[in-house]
């Protein structure tokens, strides 16, 4: 991949940010070739800032972040679409993106994901999923562990509600490990379909 910062007078081409999960544009900013390159190493989105005539990691002042899961460029190798997981809202006004859209897909699971993103990055000493963070991935993992314990369990007998509730537990302290590895769920269904296609 080599995007042509020569094309702009100013060595500058434009990067999309899309949410990796829900496919929301998240907004639109400007890379030069040493934003490009801090972008590529640090996994963080990184642009220049016109404003301010130097790079600009989004989030290093809110702490919201954009965690790169892709890049990809266009035909022209003058636009950049970066996919990323968003560590909080996007706008500076507090939006969940710079088109004042709610950054939210129609998968429920991708809400979910979304929400125990936002309690990792905006811990709350009312939130239970917050609290699993603060104590550690061996905590989180010790509670997928008891989860899947009780699960099994429940498969045993034939109460569908407990059954069924159990396996929503499961599913919820899966999706906080997760995020906790740094990974989404996109990432566990990339692995699924490369195994399907190599069947």
């Amino acid at each position: 991949m080599k995007p042509d910062f020569n094309k702009s007078a100013d060595g500058l081409i434009p990067a999309i940010i899309q949410d990796s999960s829900t496919n929301r544009v998240l907004m639109l900013g400007y890379m030069n070739k040493e934003a490009f390159e801090k972008t590529s190493e640090k996994k963080l989105v990184t642009f220049f800032s016109r404003s301010k005539n130097r790079l600009w990691t989004k989030g290093e002042e809110s702490g919201h972040f954009l965690k790169v899961k892709e890049i990809k460029i266009d035909c022209d190798d003058d636009t950049l679409l970066i996919k990323a997981d968003p560590l909080g809202p996007i706008c500076h006004t507090g939006q969940d993106t710079c088109f004042n859209e709610i950054n939210a897909g129609t998968d429920f699971l991708l809400k979910l994901e979304k929400i125990i993103l936002d309690r990792k990055a905006n811990p709350s000493d009312q939130s239970y999923t917050s609290s699993l963070f603060k104590k550690g991935i061996n905590k989180i993992a010790q509670k997928v562990g008891e989860e899947a314990v009780e699960l099994v369990i429940e498969a045993k007998d034939n109460n569908e509600e407990l059954f069924k509730n159990e396996a929503a537990d499961l599913l919820y302290h899966y999706l906080i490990l997760l995020s906790a590895k740094d990974f989404s769920l996109s990432d566990i269904i990339k692995v699924l379909e490369t195994r399907h296609s190599a069947k």
